[in-house]
């Protein structure tokens, strides 16, 4: 890795890892080690642990704590940006300075998110993880936090030096063009698998991704052409893919990617976390296009 990637570890597929549990639901940690590694092995640039897919609201601090260090033991500091989301800014500064002491190069950061904060809170919020003194990407997440980061917003967040990119998950494509106008310094990582094409096209630097858990050589060769502009491999594998990229709720996509992985795990995937039942016609739906996409060698 050049000096230049190292400046910026967001950038490439980045990979919100799914937690590997045993039985009682303690964490392998083991199981997890293996399967960043894994990751790693089949193109991806770095992990996102301790995100929504990596249950960290569930977890103790203990397990939080050795989740990040886990993956840099695995990996590499410089290839892990764990998620440092908490319902308060101090408890997340805590997190951020947790990260940055086990090695970490940058930390993926939520609004508060105990309520629906304003402005002011947001960026009080901001200002107090960004003194433990390492770079934050922001995550927009307005369907579960109830907060939009809009681009104007944005744009005051990296002028105060805050941030340093964002992850976008509110679907609407057009909103690159409007941050590249406002704060045109700042990194856009695609944030939702479902419109990484339209993203990339548009100057995407990065993708924070789910499916890479169970599809991690297709989703890479996705990112690598589409970032490219190479439309003619990118278009026909995009369209491979999106019947699995896109599910109506943040719930349904992280049980659609743990059930995926369940599948491909029969056919060499190194962990198979647990998973709540979905409805059957939806199991059934992410069963055919992921045995699917495993018989056109897509795994």
């Amino acid at each position: 890795m050049t000096t230049t990637e190292k400046t910026f570890p967001w950038r490439g597929v980045l990979v919100a890892t799914a937690l590997p549990l045993d039985a009682d639901l303690s964490v392998d940690f083991d199981a997890f080690a293996a399967h960043c590694t894994w990751l790693v092995e089949n193109g991806c640039d770095g992990v996102v642990p301790n995100g929504s897919l990596g249950e960290y609201q569930v977890l103790t601090d203990d397990e939080r704590t050795k989740v990040v260090e886990t993956a840099v033991a695995a990996i590499g500091g410089e290839r892990v940006m764990p998620g440092v989301a908490a319902y308060g800014s101090a408890e997340a500064r805590r997190w951020a300075e947790q990260a940055r002491d086990a090695g970490c190069a940058a930390v993926m950061l939520l609004p508060p998110n105990a309520y629906k904060a304003d402005e002011r809170s947001v960026l009080a919020h901001y200002a107090e993880v960004a003194k433990a003194g390492i770079d934050i990407v922001a995550y927009n997440n307005p369907h579960d936090t109830k907060v939009d980061l809009t681009p104007a917003l944005l744009a005051r967040l990296h002028e105060a030096g805050h941030i340093r990119a964002v992850k976008e998950f509110s679907g609407d494509v057009r909103r690159i063009y409007e941050i590249a106008e406002l704060a045109p310094e700042l990194d856009v990582l695609v944030g939702a698998d479902d419109v990484l094409l339209e993203l990339a096209i548009a100057g995407a630097k990065g993708w924070v991704s789910g499916y890479p858990n169970a599809l991690p050589k297709s989703t890479v060769e996705l990112y690598k052409a589409a970032i490219a502009g190479d439309l003619a491999t990118a278009v026909p594998l995009y369209r491979q893919l999106h019947a699995l990229h896109r599910w109506d709720s943040k719930v349904e996509f992280v049980q659609a990617i743990k059930l995926s992985m369940d599948i491909v795990g029969r056919h060499g995937g190194p962990v198979r976390p647990p998973r709540v039942p979905l409805l059957p016609e939806q199991e059934q739906a992410i069963r055919a296009a992921t045995e699917k996409a495993v018989a056109e060698g897509l795994a």
